[in-house]
Formats: C-alpha cells, sequence, structure tokens
C-alpha cells in the first residue's frame, strides 16, 4: 500500500456556522478547535495546515457549568509591579463575551507555528449577524 502524499494544493478550506446559544464552553471549543485544525479531513497531517474557517454566533449565550461563572478567572499582567489584573467569566461575558471564546479555544490548539494562522481563521460574533452570509449560501444548480 502506498502512502499518499498531502500538498498545499489539494488542501480546500470550508465555511463552518457554530451557534453558540445554550452550549457548554469546553465542548464548544473542542469542537471548534478540532475544525480550525482540520482533523475532520480524511487528508490530515499534522505539520500541515489543513483547518477550515469557523464563523461563531451567538457568543453572548454560551454556559458553563457548575459554579465556574463566579470562580473561573481570566488573567493579564501590564508587565509592571502590581499590574496583574484578574475577571471572573461572569464579568467577562457582560464586557466583552467573544474574548471567552478565543481564549477557550487558543488554549485547545496545539502551541506551534501555525496556531497564529488558525485563530485568524476564527471568526466571533455576540449576536446572529456577521458578514460572511454568502460563504453558507448553497449554490443552484
Amino acid at each position: 500500500m502506498k502512502t499518499k502524499v498531502v500538498k498545499k494544493e489539494v488542501i480546500k478550506r470550508n465555511w463552518h456556522l457554530v451557534d453558540a446559544k445554550n452550549q457548554i464552553l469546553g465542548r464548544l471549543a473542542t469542537r471548534i478547535a478540532n475544525l480550525l485544525i482540520g482533523k475532520n479531513k480524511p487528508y490530515f497531517v499534522s505539520h500541515l495546515d489543513c483547518g477550515d474557517y469557523v464563523v461563531v454566533v451567538n457568543t453572548a449565550q454560551v454556559k458553563v457549568s457548575g459554579r465556574k461563572a463566579q470562580q473561573k478567572k481570566y488573567y493579564r499582567y501590564s508587565g509592571y509591579p502590581g499590574g496583574l489584573k484578574e475577571t471572573t467569566f461572569s464579568q467577562q461575558m457582560i464586557k466583552d463575551p467573544t474574548k471567552v471564546i478565543r481564549h477557550a479555544v487558543a488554549g485547545m490548539l496545539p502551541k506551534n507555528k501555525l496556531r497564529d494562522k488558525r485563530l485568524a481563521r476564527l471568526k466571533i460574533f455576540v449576536g446572529e449577524e456577521h458578514p460572511y452570509k454568502e460563504k453558507f449560501q448553497i449554490p443552484k444548480r
């Protein structure tokens, strides 16, 4: 049996629409990460970027289980002494729910040179509206 070699020209990028309404954050992020990596494709290889574009809508209605809404914390550091800021999940959802999804998906992607390219293909929107509607239209024959 001969092994098939995957080339850049063979890789085809599809568009996926993911609705985050009433979805659990971790399970949703796993599904999105697999689409961005391209693990659902038959010609997947880990050293090439085989992933697709993912559009996530309704991020304001994503859920977490248990008491994570109060206990889960997001940190950012300015680099200065005393510059560590801390935000809970519920505060971050009020401020900017798209950052919650991006942070969760980024944590599930491999930490390598392809990570930034994959995250660039992730499009996140708070509501139903997004500018990529024509990408999901089924062509008439």
